[in-house]
């Protein structure tokens, strides 16, 4: 702390306060308390609302209209003409397979096509698992400099000591895996039946009356749901039961996510993304989405409030024991936490740009080859994370719109941190990362939930400053503002939302008749009947040695 002398006055600098009073300069605590110039936040509030909620509606009109065009311009893809049925009922001696067929056929005669059965296979990967294991070990074998072979095989002293031969001792242990596999794709074929099975049928309008009206009069009997993508299928699922589901689930969406609050943050994705695993999504997508949601909470949660509401843990108690004292509370601890967020988005600027970088996967990669545990083809090309990078960046749509009244500092950085993100979001996800599925826009009512929110934390913010600064005129004109947001988010869930959830009568009729007559789609119902088995009891041959005895049990799918 420098001394300043200046004529008979001794004034101390205190450097290290310069910056959060530089801040304070442009924010609204500069603002004298009843001062007219609050009439110009008080108008920022309203016309930053009215062009969100502007903007809000354009995208969902506009991605509404993609996904319906998506959905017409799209190829025969089989998730839409399948049904995935679980709670089959099994009479004594019979089968899951017969069960299916039998009543299918019976209620659906004229619209039936075909069924696949599920099978646990949970013990087949394990297996599968420690083949691949084990072939990459024998293929990177191959890259190991080797001595050159000789006439006579390598001695062993007493029958004990010597060299072995690595690359026989693997191709040997590698047939004994195939061999199990084919065994237990085997028994799993014929004895392990799970009650569910992915039924197709004739037409898209077909599927959707399986799934939206009810199968049984016993609602825990023949319960479907929308089939994924073949491709999307997370089959590991279909190993929990019912009663473990449903426990995980409200446990998972209960108690644990606040307990891992302890632990740091860069695990957090995959954390969230075990604990959606667990809740028995079966398909990638919605495990993603479900790790989305989860994310979204954790990340508001644990950056912008638990930043915010410092001090003693008594006074963060205090701030919603009486709920009327909260945008008064806010607006006191929000503002004093302007230079820690600008300082948060500007060290974010590093974050995103090492995405043009990938420099997690360069070091995987260099770990990988040195330690020769990866394999050494060209590897499959990454695929975006969305679970984590899309509650990223609406984080920094919630500072953005919070701070825009009480510190507008932090306004040209999170525009440069936005646009920094559209270009290399842009690139990387048309000239690097290769989809891993196709959900036709399914996240947005996600990034709109999470704008919507924004708004009306911005003006739970906004009506408290107002307060605090003596402007009750003002408090008492943006009482109305939230209500008439909630109201638009009302509007544009009964107008755009269940275009997101489910496909319209008209537009399946009409795409069903659209495709009617064309010639290729004998074919595809043709593929339709396989498109659902299981990749586990696929035939696999990795070793090198073939013959009829260790042929696959099973044909090519």
């Amino acid at each position: 702390m420098p001394i300043n002398f200046m004529g008979d006055q001794l004034r101390l600098i205190d450097f290290t306060d310069l910056p959060s009073k530089s801040v304070d300069v442009l924010s609204i605590s500069n603002v004298l308390d009843g001062s007219n110039k609050l009439w110009l936040h008080f108008s920022a509030v309203y016309i930053i609302t009215g062009v969100a909620c502007y903007l809000l509606y354009y995208e969902y009109r506009y991605i509404s209209g993609k996904r319906l065009e998506y959905f017409m311009t799209s190829k025969p893809l089989p998730q839409y003409f399948t049904v995935l049925v679980r709670a089959i009922p099994i009479t004594d001696g019979g089968s899951v397979s017969d069960a299916v067929d039998k009543f299918f056929k019976e209620y659906h005669s004229s619209t039936y096509l075909s069924h696949t059965v599920v099978h646990q296979t949970g013990k087949l990967r394990r297996l599968l698992n420690e083949t691949e294991i084990m072939w990459t070990k024998l293929k990177n074998l191959k890259y190991v400099p080797q001595r050159p072979s000789t006439d006579n095989p390598p001695k062993k002293f007493l029958g004990l000591f010597g060299r072995n031969n690595p690359i026989g001792k693997y191709q040997k242990r590698l047939e004994d895996l195939e061999e199990n596999v084919r065994m237990e794709q085997s028994d799993a074929t014929r004895r392990r039946e799970i009650p569910a099975a992915f039924v197709s049928f004739k037409s898209r309008y077909a599927s959707a009356n399986a799934i939206y009206i009810r199968q049984s009069d016993n609602p825990t009997e023949w319960q479907t749901e929308h089939a994924p993508d073949p491709h999307d299928v997370y089959w590991p699922s279909f190993s929990t039961s019912f009663m473990e589901r449903a426990i995980v689930s409200q446990l998972v969406t209960g108690y644990l996510p606040s307990v891992i609050l302890h632990f740091l943050s860069s695990y957090v994705p995959s954390i969230m993304k075990l604990f959606s695993t667990m809740q028995g999504f079966v398909s990638v997508s919605g495990i993603e989405r479900s790790a989305c949601n989860k994310m979204l909470r954790f990340t508001i949660w644990t950056v912008f409030f638990a930043n915010v509401l410092t001090g003693s843990a008594l006074n963060q108690l205090n701030i919603f024991v009486d709920p009327k004292k909260i945008p008064e509370r806010l607006a006191v601890v929000v503002p004093a936490q302007a230079s820690f967020f600008i300082a948060y988005v500007v060290t974010s600027w590093t974050s995103i740009t090492s995405e043009l970088t990938q420099t997690s996967a360069l070091l995987y990669h260099l770990w990988g080859s040195c330690a020769k545990c990866c394999k050494r083809e060209d590897s499959e090309a990454p695929s975006m994370h969305y679970h984590s990078e899309i509650p990223r960046i609406l984080l920094f749509g919630l500072l953005g719109l919070t701070y825009s009244i009480v510190a507008p500092l932090i306004l040209p950085f999170v525009l440069t941190y936005f646009c920094l993100g559209y270009f290399i979001f842009r690139n990387q996800l048309c000239n690097v990362y290769a989809p891993k599925y196709d959900t036709g826009g399914r996240f947005w009512p996600i990034v709109h939930n999470a704008t919507i929110f924004s708004l009306v934390l911005m003006h739970l913010i906004s009506i408290g400053v107002f307060g605090v600064k003596e402007f009750p005129l003002g408090s008492s004109l943006l009482v109305p503002l939230p209500i008439l947001t909630l109201l638009f988010y009302a509007y544009c869930g009964n107008r755009f939302y269940p275009i997101f959830e489910a496909y319209s009568t008209e537009s399946l009729v009409n795409k069903d008749i659209q495709e009617q007559s064309k010639p290729e789609m004998a074919e595809f119902f043709s593929s339709l009947e396989t498109a659902y088995c299981d990749p586990a009891l696929k035939p696999i041959q990795r070793s090198s040695n073939s013959d009829e005895r260790t042929s696959p049990l099973l044909s090519s799918v």
